[in-house]
């Protein structure tokens, strides 16, 4: 190994006990290749088992964790015990190639597709449907129906549990319902769900004590809790870097074992608030602290991008895109084989690359998501 890569396999400890033997994270990406049914399928599996063998840690496609809140076609289940076994797998798969295994739990509020959804019926924290042309008008969620799907978060966290999972990691990005409740664009109530600042963090605080105490109560051996959330969003009003430090410093008392910031380029900078124009990743870095390990994503090809990330003092660094395009990119790295990389898709390598048939075609199909998909 070239020594100017050697800090990124240097071991870490999330928690008090769970050992990582790297810095380097799969991060979770959705790939629309489970059965109706919600079980994962052999495709997906050996999409997994393919990108597990070098990575400390695999965090998984996001599962839903109640029947309404599904959110793509293709999407494996959580929500259900006799999920528990198509769960299990999935975890197995990942874990026999030496990577944590961390399920990410969600529910997809506005956004899920009503054909996926019971009764056609989109719920969130308001009536506010997610810009764009055709969106569907979500109706507000009642407060005994969201103090059931806090349950539900626990209830999907003990499946984890039950399933060898080593974590899950609460999904609070990407406009899904836990950044719903928390968008002064998407929360307009007047109860304690919403209103001020304080009171729009009420659901995701909840639901992060419901998966710590579902932990408590079910976990033998030592389990990973981490949140993922989105820095800023692009409407007015939307969440600003000020409202994600007041998040931050909510998120930064509850013991949680890391934070994800979800990027599609690590350097991006903020828009407004809390310094414009910085990276957002070195704004969350300064407020965080010591407090909680973070970890950066976001554009991260090479091995060169990876370690300049990484001398940030963000202690963890997850790879999405590139993962998929070079499954064997840690390996290659560490057996010191970098100029190896391969950084852009290659349209005639789906097979040899193990990438299940229906993520095959929204990669080519979306022109500019992947590097090559021209």
């Amino acid at each position: 190994m070239n020594s100017k890569f050697t800090p990124l396999f240097e071991s870490f400890n999330l928690g008090k006990e769970v050992h990582l033997k790297n810095r380097l994270v799969m991060a979770p990406m959705t790939n629309f290749s489970s059965n109706p049914d919600g079980t994962v399928t052999d495709a997906e599996i050996n999409y997994y088992e393919r990108r597990s063998s070098g990575v400390g840690m695999v965090i998984t496609a996001c599962t839903y964790v109640t029947a309404n809140g599904k959110g793509f076609h293709g999407e494996f289940g959580g929500d259900r015990d006799d999920l528990i076994p198509s769960l299990r797998r999935l975890a197995s798969a990942i874990k026999a190639k030496g990577a944590k295994a961390i399920l990410q739990i969600f529910h997809g509020g506005r956004e899920v597709p009503p054909e996926l959804v019971p009764n056609g019926d989109v719920v969130s924290a308001s009536n506010i449907p997610s810009q764009g042309d055709g969106k569907p008008v979500p109706r507000p969620l009642s407060e005994t129906e969201i103090k059931s799907i806090i349950t539900d978060f626990g209830e999907s966290t003990r499946r984890a549990i039950e399933a060898g999972f080593d974590g899950v990691e609460i999904h609070g990005a990407n406009g899904y319902l836990l950044q719903q409740f928390f968008s002064p664009h998407s929360n307009r109530r007047e109860d304690m769900w919403g209103g001020t600042l304080e009171k729009r963090l009420t659901f995701p605080i909840a639901v992060v004590d419901e998966v710590k105490k579902a932990v408590a109560k079910h976990a033998k051996e030592p389990f990973i809790v981490g949140y993922r959330f989105s820095p800023e969003e692009p409407e007015t009003p939307g969440i600003t870097m000020d409202d994600t430090l007041v998040l931050i410093d909510a998120l930064a008392k509850k013991d949680l074992d890391y934070l994800h910031v979800s990027l599609m380029d690590f350097w991006s900078t903020a828009r407004r608030g809390a310094e414009a124009n910085r990276p957002r990743i070195e704004i969350i870095k300064d407020r965080v602290g010591d407090r909680v390990p973070v970890i950066g994503v976001g554009s991260i090809y090479t091995a060169d991008d990876a370690i300049k990330a990484l001398e940030t003092g963000v202690p963890l660094i997850a790879l999405a895109r590139e993962l998929i395009i070079d499954p064997e990119w840690v390996q290659k790295v560490e057996q010191g084989r970098e100029t190896e990389i391969v950084t852009k898709i290659n349209k005639n390598n789906q097979q040899q690359l193990d990438i299940p048939d229906p993520l095959w075609q929204v990669i080519i199909n979306s022109p500019g998501w992947f590097p090559g998909v021209e």
